[in-house]
């Protein structure tokens, strides 16, 4: 099967049986990162809800709809080969998501005439007009005993993790990133709804929720965090008062982009008191105040280790992800090196590193001292070098101890799961090998055995839930 197939695993009521009079059939493709995972469950709930069946093959479905990443080159290139796959299988494609806006949207339908429709990012209702003009939807029939919609909605999760968005957009205006102009400005979601939504997603069976937003330590300036209503309860728009709640719903609550503002400090004590995961994901992006400025990015580094200590004093089993570029226009050895040595102060738990791309219209192209690709890819190495010191030290002072971990899966050789410092698809694993008596959303007090540099090995000691 293509790595672009039309989505066939959705969780929790996608497997509902196709049940005739329906309006119409709809294969889908979902690329991108989880911010455009959300949106793909968005439309995918809407179809169900107009009583389309999705399907799992491009030649069982009257039309595809392909959700596009368009956040670096080699995203667009998969997307433009996902969308030239799915013309070249069915012929009858919608296009939506980040790239279909601007030239790139201009770029789709020079490279695929006859193309249905091209929407840009949260399109939702253009999205569905489109399916409804070209595939006219049928009003079903009513049957108490058939509900092809959860009340989660459809997910493209497994069902033990889901994805909670509060916020669309992002108000920054960093110089490598054209977010902004795909996605608009910062909006956050009502705090009620976004409540609603995670109360209806663990009553589901979610064990972890993971809240993603461009920039979740926002939550709630756009509206001047405004106090809403939720539960018969006054609640402010606010990453603390939204935090407090989400714990307690009894799921594992991760964080993910958040930026180091002073407000974060707040949270720390959420996380020392386990009302959400000791785990915070922030893209410090880099050292060197010069390359950060150069960047224009919202934090500087000035103050950051000495917060970062901080919190470490609150909470010392803190676990910090963090993403970076090497090769930013400009940067020198000296700033390149300035980065190495912050790294090692750190001392972060996770880490990311990209070499620096162009992004058609972003304002980085035109900024001088471009860094040659041979030497990017040098500094690329020398950083993940470090990094991987750094991540094998820490994990094998991990063996020994007991931690909980949830089950993803249980393969031919046991149960793969995480602990509470990984975060799906994007960190570690700790593998139960030839341990089988557990299901996917299980949570498990282990012991570890064995350690690399990013993984785990354990032995079960005890089935908590």
């Amino acid at each position: 099967m293509s790595d672009h197939t039309p989505v066939t695993s959705i969780s929790e009521g996608n497997d509902a049986p196709i049940v005739a009079g329906a309006s119409g059939r709809v294969g889908f493709v979902s690329l991108g990162c989880p911010k455009a995972l959300v949106d793909s469950e968005r439309i995918l709930t809407q179809l169900r809800l107009d009583n389309y069946d999705v399907v799992n093959s491009y030649q069982d479905a009257d039309l595809v709809v392909v959700n596009t990443c368009g956040f670096i080159d080699d995203a667009k290139q998969e997307s433009l080969d996902a969308i030239r796959e799915a013309m070249n299988e069915n012929g009858k494609v919608i296009v939506t998501g980040c790239m279909g806006k601007g030239k790139d949207a201009d770029t789709i339908r020079e490279l695929n005439p006859g193309i249905l429709a091209v929407t840009g990012p949260q399109a939702y209702e253009e999205v569905m007009s489109a399916v409804h003009q070209y595939v006219p939807p049928v009003k079903p029939e009513h049957n108490p005993f058939i509900d092809l919609v959860p009340a989660q909605g459809v997910k493209l999760t497994p069902r033990h993790y889901s994805y909670l968005k509060i916020s669309e957009g992002c108000n920054h205006s960093c110089t490598f990133c054209i977010i902004p102009d795909m996605r608009g400005k910062h909006v956050s979601r009502p705090i009620g709804d976004v409540l609603d939504e995670a109360k209806r997603l663990v009553a589901a069976g979610t064990k972890e929720l993971l809240v993603i937003s461009q920039d979740t330590s926002a939550y709630g300036v756009d509206v001047k965090y405004r106090t809403g209503f939720w539960d018969g309860k006054p609640v402010k728009t606010k990453l603390y008062d939204l935090c407090l709640e989400l714990g307690k719903l009894g799921a594992w609550v991760r964080l993910h982009y958040v930026y180091p503002y002073p407000s974060v400090d707040d949270i720390i004590p959420l996380m020392a008191n386990g009302t959400v995961l000791p785990y915070l994901d922030i893209p410090f992006q880099h050292a060197s105040p010069r390359i950060l400025k150069l960047m224009k990015r919202p934090a500087h580094a000035e103050n950051t280790l000495e917060r970062i200590q901080s919190w470490r004093e609150q909470v010392p089993n803190l676990v910090l992800r963090s993403t970076f570029v090497v090769g930013f226009p400009g940067e020198t050895e000296e700033d390149f090196q300035m980065l190495l040595d912050w790294l090692k102060e750190a001392q972060l738990d996770r880490v990311g590193c990209f070499k620096y791309s162009p992004v058609e219209g972003a304002k980085a192209n035109d900024l001088p001292d471009h860094v040659p690709e041979d030497i990017q890819q040098e500094r690329w190495e020398r950083f993940m070098e470090l990094q991987q010191q750094i991540s094998a030290a820490k994990m094998q002072a991990k063996i020994g101890q007991r931690m909980q971990v949830l089950v993803d899966e249980v393969d031919d050789e046991g149960a793969v799961a995480r602990s509470m410092a990984d975060a799906p698809n994007i960190d570690g694993l700790v593998y139960l090998n030839e341990f089988f008596d557990c299901a996917p959303g299980d949570v498990l007090e282990v012991e570890i055995d064995h350690a690399d540099e990013y993984d785990l090995w354990a032995t079960p000691v005890t089935l908590l839930q």
